[in-house]
């Protein structure tokens, strides 16, 4: 017979609490001050490395421009659709083997229209996969060997 925790799936959070929100001022800045981004159309992301892998979830800030979205409950819409992207994937950041390497995120929607959520969440998906990869040898550089 198999031991029990063999057969016992492991419990997700797929919580999205208000400690995993970015809030603080000083923080967003010094993230788009020296964090790394790339996009993804029509989401663009930027991160800090951490000092060294974690399990913790990295403090995330989800953004529309006024700009692209006059309305306010287009940019709500959106950021709502992001939030719900981001909440039902974020294990995939969380489940990294070794820890992930990001200790502040933020998600922002570049496009000029409005996207069925199906779209952006597989483009966050891509967005979080691209992040493992990209951030992992920055945060092993930055170690001495």
């Amino acid at each position: 017979m198999a031991p029990e925790s063999a057969q016992m799936p492991v419990a997700r959070s797929y919580s999205f609490p208000k400690e995993e929100h970015l809030c603080r001022k000083k923080l967003i800045a010094e993230l788009f001050g020296r964090g790394s981004s790339f996009g993804l159309y029509p989401l663009r992301l930027v991160w800090i490395a951490a000092e060294a892998p974690t399990t913790t979830p990295p403090q995330v800030l989800v953004s529309v421009s006024k700009r692209s979205f006059k309305r306010a409950v287009d940019r709500n819409y959106l950021k709502r659709l992001m939030r719900e992207a981001y909440r039902l994937n974020k294990y995939r950041l969380l489940e990294a083997p070794g820890g992930h390497p990001v200790a502040l995120l933020a998600i922002i929607y570049t496009g000029k229209e409005k996207k069925p959520f199906t779209l952006v969440e597989k483009k966050l998906i891509s967005g979080l996969e691209r992040l493992l990869q990209e951030a992992t040898p920055a945060a092993s550089a930055g170690s001495p060997a």
